[in-house]
C-alpha cells in the first residue's frame, strides 16, 4: 500500500494507539504517504460534543501532533492532516471556519447521520425510502462543495427495504461520484468486522458505473495500518467486481 489515508486516533473515543504508533507501523509496512483523519469535532450551536468525535478541546492536540510526526519522520514518509467529516449544510461554513487556522490536508466525507441532529446512524438497519433518498441527497450535495477527496465507507446506509429502490438510489450516487470524479472507498474495518458494508449490490452498480475507488484501512489499531491481510482480503473484494483499486490519489484542499 503506497497510501493510507482513513487513520484514526484514540482522541475519538474508539480507537487505541498513540499517534506515533501509527506512523511506525505505517513505516514499517512501506506505506509512503500516511494521512491522519480522526472524525472531526464539529461546533453545535448548543456547545454539545458527539461521543465518537475527537472534542474540540483536543483540536488544537491533534493537529499539533500531527505535525510534530510529519517533521519528525519526514526523511521516512509523508504524512497528511485530515478529517473524516459529515456533510451538515447548517454547520459546514462554522466547520470550515474552524479549520481555518490550521493546514489542512484534505476531509473524507463520511455521512455517518444524515442531518446534524444526530438521531438515527445511517448504520442501522431501517427501510425508510425517504431516509435512503436524504443520505444520497446529503453525500450528493456534499461532494458538489468540491472539499472532500474521496467518500469513505459510501455504503454504509443499512437499507431493509425494496432491492430495486436501493439500486436507483445508490445508481444515483455512484453517477454524481463519476461525473464529479471523486473516488468511492472500499472500506476495510467494514470487511474485518463483517459490517454491513461493503455491500455487494452497491460495488456492483459502483463497478457498472465506472467510479473510482480506493481502499481504506480505517485504521483504529495500529495493527489495522496496511495490514497485509486485511489488504489481501480488500483487493480480492475489489477483484470480484472487476473494480481495481486506486494506489494513490488527489488530494482535494478543503479550502
Amino acid at each position: 500500500m503506497i497510501a493510507s489515508y482513513h487513520t484514526h486516533t484514540a482522541r475519538c473515543g474508539h480507537a487505541s494507539g498513540t499517534d506515533r504508533e501509527y506512523v511506525q507501523a505505517a513505516v514499517a509496512r512501506g506505506v509512503k504517504i500516511l494521512g491522519f483523519s480522526d472524525h472531526i469535532p464539529m461546533p453545535f450551536p448548543d456547545g454539545h460534543e458527539s461521543r465518537f468525535r475527537v472534542p474540540l478541546r483536543l483540536l488544537d492536540d491533534y493537529v499539533q501532533s500531527i505535525l510534530c510526526l510529519r517533521e519528525e519522520y519526514k526523511d521516512e514518509i509523508d504524512i497528511r492532516l485530515g478529517f473524516e467529516a459529515e456533510y451538515y449544510p447548517d454547520l459546514f461554513d462554522d466547520m470550515l471556519e474552524m479549520l481555518a487556522p490550521y493546514p489542512m490536508d484534505y476531509l473524507l466525507l463520511a455521512q455517518h447521520y444524515t442531518d446534524s441532529r444526530e438521531i438515527t446512524y445511517n448504520s442501522r438497519p431501517q427501510s425508510d425510502r425517504e431516509a435512503l433518498a436524504a443520505y444520497v441527497d446529503r453525500l450528493s450535495t456534499g461532494m458538489k462543495t468540491g472539499r472532500f477527496t474521496y467518500i469513505a465507507h459510501p455504503d454504509l446506509f443499512c437499507f431493509t427495504g425494496p432491492e430495486e429502490i436501493y439500486r436507483q438510489e445508490m445508481r444515483r450516487l455512484c453517477r454524481q461520484a463519476k461525473d464529479l470524479d471523486i473516488p468511492l472507498e472500499i472500506n476495510m474495518l467494514g470487511l474485518r468486522e463483517g459490517r454491513n458494508y461493503p455491500y455487494d449490490s452497491f460495488w456492483h452498480i459502483a463497478a457498472e458505473e465506472g467510479c473510482r475507488v480506493i481502499l481504506g484501512c480505517d485504521a483504529h489499531r495500529p495493527a489495522d495500518v496496511a495490514d497485509p491481510v486485511q489488504l489481501k482480503a480488500a483487493a480480492a473484494y475489489a477483484s470480484r467486481f472487476g473494480l481495481m483499486p486506486e494506489k494513490d490519489i488527489l488530494l482535494r484542499e478543503p479550502f
